[in-house]
């Protein structure tokens, strides 16, 4: 995606909480890399009616890089993603996610690795803003790693609030690759590809 376009196709979000996939985030299993302290990685994961708020934020540490590795109790479809960035000097100018690697997606594999997305984020933003996503490249999720880069003072990049809007799919089974699908999606389970083949011709961002 290029910058006009992740510029033309971010807004300010507005809205009600009925998409919100904070409840399908495994939480506790919330990591991430080059924290300042790196149990603040789940800090960033917070309830709808918290997203505003400041008290709680990532850092990272020795330079302005820094990954979140965020797994899902479920299947999901991600339509789009929610950010509250570090003001100022603080603020990240670039993000690249990579879907569904079992591990963190670390520094030295986000150089040999195509990112699903890679965006220029917004400047000068002091609330949540919402990026909205390709459904093609994010129907069937069931982690993110989110790499956080190029904040504008270069040493430190802080993230306040992450969090995505979309759809539950499935319960994912330990051990089994048996998926328990609820009865009022079983009919478009077993159809993934025409459902991305729809989703892509929906008005999201490409």
């Amino acid at each position: 995606m290029s910058t006009s376009e992740s510029l033309s196709n971010s807004s300010q979000v507005i809205g009600s909480n009925t998409d919100n996939l904070y409840h399908a985030i495994d939480r506790d299993n919330v990591h991430g890399l080059n924290l300042t302290v790196p149990e603040d990685a789940k800090e960033t994961i917070k309830p709808w009616d918290e997203r505003d708020s400041t008290d709680k934020y990532a850092d990272s540490n020795v330079d302005d890089q820094m990954v979140i590795h965020v797994p899902f109790s479920q299947n999901v479809r991600v339509k789009s993603l929610l950010l509250k960035l570090g003001r100022g000097e603080t603020a990240p100018q670039r993000l690249r996610i990579y879907t569904n690697y079992p591990n963190i997606v670390d520094f030295s594999e986000a150089e040999d690795l195509k990112p699903s997305l890679n965006i220029t984020l917004l400047e000068g933003e002091t609330g949540v803003v919402e990026y909205p996503l390709r459904m093609a490249s994010f129907s069937s999720i069931n982690t993110l790693s989110l790499f956080f880069s190029e904040s504008i003072g270069g040493d430190v990049t802080r993230l306040y609030y992450l969090g995505f809007k979309g759809e539950m799919r499935a319960v994912r089974k330990e051990g089994s690759n048996k998926l328990e699908i609820p009865a009022a999606n079983a009919a478009d389970a077993p159809v993934d590809r025409l459902a991305e083949k729809t989703a892509a011709q929906q008005p999201t961002a490409k």
